[in-house]
């Protein structure tokens, strides 16, 4: 999927001798069940030095090997591959205003509060920056069994914290920004994405709600005994996702290391073909935010902070994002380096916690198998 705009390296044995110490790890990681699989890529220089998979689907023997083909639930990597495109594009046909009140694009959000209530301040650049004060999560999903039950909770939610006092990041403020792209675009953000972003930049293997045909392509997130009651496979694992029909702003997109390192490259290369977006627009919404003070947010995207997931080795202009699923794409500008790490490590539960240390280590082998003069930059 997605070879027109990345190639596939030329030699396996070459890349495998190269990132020989990132192959190991992921190998320890397997052996100690941090996850049962994991698919890699590299983008480097705009070409592709490394794309590759180790493990199983699951734990079982029977169970299909993992290829660089294998789609994911990539769960949080929704909030930039999805939901930050279509920001970018929107703002940049001047229908997105950054500043915009998310009160005037959802009534329902500041109903019954009086003028400049925290609430009627939170803005689309709030959401975008995760300074809103909204809370990072709940379990809404437990009394809402409908979107409209979900969507009014979402609406409803207090403030934990002042608009722009600190940075809590948010999944109830990206499935509201979702909402209020839909509003701005008329239509759902798994049509506009799909018509504006995966389309022209050939991710064939990119979308919400995948068909039941793709299912055996695709490695499971979890063995659910407590909600749905089934294994998840083929849909979101993200329970207020689900109750949402499966594609929301902050969740539901299933995707595979070709398609994010094509992403990537578009992102990382906006002049490159195909291009859906322009430059000074990616630089605005990739550029670390001043406000509130000690972020290491962007609009929509990460940037390195500790506890480093990135490892490290990525300079201070560099973005990532991670999913809760056991999901990464890092991306280095100075280095022209991206990465692109997907796992199953909620498989058949969430109780592993490993990723948080392999994630930086595999980062670290990986820069460690480029040449030496571009390992470290001055």
């Amino acid at each position: 999927m997605s070879q027109q705009s990345v190639q596939i390296p030329d030699s396996a044995a070459g890349q495998r001798n190269r990132f020989a110490a990132a192959y190991s790890l992921l190998k320890t990681a397997i052996a100690e069940r941090a996850f049962p699989g994991a698919a890699f890529g590299v983008l480097w220089h705009g070409q592709v030095v490394a794309m590759d998979a180790v493990g199983r689907c699951t734990y079982e023997e029977e169970s299909p090997e993992v290829t660089p083909a294998t789609i994911f639930d990539i769960a949080s990597l929704t909030k930039v591959v999805a939901t930050t495109s279509a920001a970018i594009i929107l703002y940049d046909r001047g229908i997105l205003d950054l500043d915009l009140p998310l009160g005037e694009v959802l009534p329902g959000f500041v109903i019954g509060k009086e003028p400049g209530s925290p609430k009627q301040l939170v803005t689309l650049r709030m959401l975008l920056a995760h300074s809103s004060g909204l809370p990072a999560y709940e379990r809404l999903f437990e009394a809402a069994t409908t979107p409209y039950e979900l969507l009014r909770a979402c609406l409803m939610m207090p403030l934990e914290a002042a608009p722009m006092e600190r940075v809590l990041y948010s999944d109830i403020g990206f499935l509201l920004l979702g909402k209020a792209l839909e509003v701005l675009c008329g239509e759902s953000l798994d049509a506009f994405c799909g018509r504006e972003v995966f389309t022209p930049l050939g991710l064939e293997g990119t979308r919400f709600c995948p068909p039941k045909e793709w299912r055996p392509a695709v490695a499971p997130t979890e063995n659910d005994t407590t909600f749905r009651h089934r294994i998840i496979q083929g849909e979101v694992n993200d329970e207020n996702c689900s109750v949402l029909g499966g594609c929301a702003g902050h969740a539901g997109l299933f995707s595979s290391v070709p398609d994010l390192l094509s992403y990537a490259k578009a992102i990382l290369s906006p002049k490159t073909e195909p291009s859906i977006f322009r430059p000074n627009t990616v630089s605005l919404f990739t550029t670390k935010r001043v406000f509130p003070k000690g972020t290491s947010r962007a609009l929509g995207w990460d940037t390195p902070a500790e506890p480093r997931s990135s490892g490290r080795h990525f300079g201070p202009r560099s973005i990532g994002h991670l999913g809760f699923t056991g999901t990464s794409m890092w991306i280095d500008y100075d280095r022209e380096l991206a990465i692109v790490l997907l796992t199953n490590r909620t498989w058949p539960d969430r109780s592993s916690q490993s990723i948080k240390q392999v994630r930086p280590a595999f980062h670290d082998a990986v820069v460690a198998g480029l040449p030496e003069s571009h390992r470290f930059l001055p």
